[in-house]
C-alpha cells in the first residue's frame, strides 16, 4: 500500500507531463536495478514500463529533465506553467487519495487518534469503545498475571471498565488486594488474577525515576466514530488537523536537532521499517485503522513534497522559481549539484531513520 501511494504520486506527474506535451521515457515501480520492462505504445508517445528491484516507491523519467534542456518534447523546453503543473500534480494526487480514504474511513468507522479529533458532532455515532492494554511494566503484577499489549480490559473484581479513567480508579480502590481481572484476547473472554501493589509501594515509587502503578498497566481507549452525510466534511477537517500536527512534529524535531537532542528528534519520525511495524500491529485493531494510517501517509507525502527540499518536487519547483525571479539561467551543472546533494542527504537521512527504527522496534 505504501508503494501504491508513491505510484499514485508518480502517476500524477505522468498524466500531467503527457497532457503538457512532455515526453515520458519511463514509468517505473520500485528503484533500479531493473527486473522487468515492457515498451508501451501510445498515441501520445511510447514509453518503458518497468518493475525494479528496490521496493521503495517509484519514478517517472521525463525527456530532458533539466531546466536548461531545449529539445522538443523535453521538460526543460516546456513553459513555466506546464512545469509547475507537472511538479504539483503528484502532491494533488496524494491529497485526493488522502481525502478519498478518509471519507471512506469516516463512513466505515473513524478511529480516534488524537484529542479533540475533528468530527461533526450531530452526525457522529460511537460504534466501538474499548479500553486496551497499551503497555505492561516489566516485572509488574500485570506481567505475572499474563496480560499482554492490546488485550481489552473488561473488568476488575466485578467492576466494569468502560473508559480508560475507570481503570486506575478501580485499581486504587483495591490496592494491595488479590483481584480477578477479566479481559478479551483474540475475540475470547478470559480471566486471571493479580496481587495489586499496595498504596505504600506506589507512593514510594513516585519518588524514583520510574513510578509504578497498582497493576503495572498503561490503559488506552480505542474509540471508533462513524459518520454518514458528513463523511467528506470530516475528511476535509482531518486533512487540515493532521497537516497542522505534521508541521508541529517537524518543528519539534528540528528544534530538538538544533538543541543537540537527537533522541527526541528521532521520536518524531519513522521510515519504511517503522511504517511496516505500525501497519502490522495496527492491523490487529481492524481495517479502519490500517486505512487511516495509509491516508495519513498519503497526506504526509503531499506535505513533504510541498516543502522546498532539494530533490523533492517542492525543492525542484522552488529552485526553478528562484532562478526565474532573479532572471538567471539555471545551468544543468548547477541544477544537478543542488538536487544531487539533496538526494544524497535524503538517502543519508533514510539510512539513519532506518537504523533508529530497527533499534526502536527490534
Amino acid at each position: 500500500m505504501f508503494i501504491g501511494l508513491v505510484v499514485v504520486h508518480e502517476f500524477g506527474h505522468f498524466i500531467m507531463a503527457r497532457r503538457g506535451g512532455v515526453e515520458v521515457e519511463e514509468f517505473g515501480i520500485g528503484f533500479p536495478p531493473r527486473v522487468w520492462a515492457k515498451r508501451v505504445k501510445s498515441p501520445k508517445g511510447d514509453y518503458d514500463f518497468s518493475i525494479n528491484a528496490l521496493p521503495l516507491g517509484g519514478f517517472v523519467k521525463l525527456k530532458g529533465e533539466n531546466d536548461a534542456d531545449t529539445a522538443k518534447g523535453s521538460f526543460g523546453a516546456a513553459s513555466l506553467s506546464t512545469k509547475v503543473k507537472i511538479m504539483v500534480a503528484g502532491v494533488v494526487m496524494n491529497l485526493v487519495t488522502a481525502f478519498a480514504l478518509l471519507t471512506l474511513v469516516a463512513l466505515a468507522g473513524m478511529p480516534k487518534l488524537i484529542e479533540n479529533q475533528f468530527t461533526v458532532t450531530s452526525d457522529t455515532k460511537v460504534v466501538k469503545q474499548q479500553v486496551l492494554v497499551a503497555h505492561v511494566e516489566s516485572g509488574s503484577p500485570a506481567e505475572k498475571a499474563g496480560l499482554q499489549v492490546r488485550d481489552q480490559l473488561l473488568g476488575v473484581d466485578g467492576q466494569r471498565i468502560q473508559t480508560a479513567e475507570d481503570f486506575p480508579t478501580a485499581t486504587q480502590q483495591l490496592a494491595g488486594k488479590n483481584v480477578a481481572i477479566t479481559y478479551q484476547r483474540d475475540g475470547q473472554e478470559r480471566s486471571t488474577s493479580a496481587q495489586l501493589r499496595s498504596q505504600a509501594e506506589v507512593e514510594a515509587s513516585k519518588q524514583t525515576d520510574q513510578p509504578k502503578g497498582y497493576l503495572g498497566v498503561g490503559p488506552s481507549e480505542y474509540i471508533i466514530n462513524r459518520s454518514t452525510w458528513s463523511a467528506p466534511i470530516v475528511a476535509g477537517g482531518l486533512i487540515k488537523q493532521f497537516t497542522v500536527q505534521t508541521f508541529k512534529g517537524l518543528g519539534s524535531a528540528l528544534a530538538s536537532v538544533f538543541r543537540g537532542e537527537g533522541g527526541k528528534a528521532s521520536e518524531q519520525v519513522a521510515g519504511p521499517v517503522g511504517i511496516f511495524v505500525i501497519l502490522k500491529d495496527g492491523s490487529l485493531l481492524g481495517y479502519q485503522f490500517v486505512l487511516l494510517i495509509i491516508a495519513i501517509i498519503s497526506l504526509t507525502l503531499a506535505i513533504m513534497n510541498v516543502l522546498p527540499i532539494p530533490a523533492l518536487d517542492g525543492g525542484r519547483l522552488f529552485v526553478t522559481l528562484v532562478f526565474r525571479a532573479v532572471r538567471r539561467p539555471l545551468a544543468k551543472k548547477t541544477e544537478d549539484l543542488i538536487h544531487g546533494g539533496g538526494f544524497a542527504f535524503l538517502m543519508l537521512l533514510f539510512v539513519v531513520i532506518t537504523v533508529v527504527d530497527v533499534r526502536r522496534f527490534f
